[in-house]
């Protein structure tokens, strides 16, 4: 018999150094990521959260709890939600109950982390009702764009430094990629 994981086991995890995720019962163990894993989402929330500002359409959010069930309970790196989503998702404790419209991972090294990244949380993603997934290499400098699709997210796109990140969701946005890997050497 395997063990299933819950939110209420998470609170009794308390080491700080660490992010705990739930993804299906199944329990992943982070440390701090990568300080180019950082700047990339620094980047990333930079310019979701000044074009929110101008749009007033919504806002972004960095490393936000979003709690789908007891055992789906995970931290995004970004997460971008509009002003009515924010107002069904949110709950007293601070953290999200739906799924943002546009959720952003950034990859970090190692195979487990990957697994969960591109098989788990496109899975929980999907199945939970996000309108879009970007999966962030900071290592190769790409993103996968994932858009939704006959209840589905699907592989949209790979986009390069070339290329300019760009989404429906978000009218009038645009982001080089080059810009998202700026700040690493």
């Amino acid at each position: 018999m395997s063990l299933s994981w819950t939110s209420k086991d998470l609170e009794l995890l308390a080491d700080e150094s660490k992010r705990y995720e739930i993804v299906s019962g199944e329990l992943f163990v982070s440390k701090q990521p990568h300080l180019n894993h950082q700047l990339v989402c620094g980047e990333i929330f930079e310019a979701l959260q000044l074009w929110s500002r101008q749009s007033k359409a919504g806002l972004a959010i960095f490393a936000p709890g979003v709690i789908f069930a007891d055992d789906d309970d995970v931290v995004p790196d970004v997460v971008w939600i509009s002003r009515g989503g924010l107002a069904e998702a949110s709950r007293p404790d601070g953290k999200l109950h739906h799924a943002p419209e546009l959720v952003v991972e950034v990859l970090s090294p190692g195979n487990t982390n990957e697994r969960r990244d591109r098989e788990l949380k496109l899975k929980l993603y999907s199945r939970r009702g996000a309108m879009e997934y970007w999966i962030v290499n900071w290592q190769k400098r790409y993103v996968e764009v994932y858009r939704r699709e006959e209840a589905t997210l699907k592989l949209y796109n790979t986009l390069y430094e070339k290329d300019a990140l760009e989404s429906p969701l978000l009218p009038g946005f645009t982001q080089k990629v080059s810009q998202v890997f700026a700040d690493i050497p």
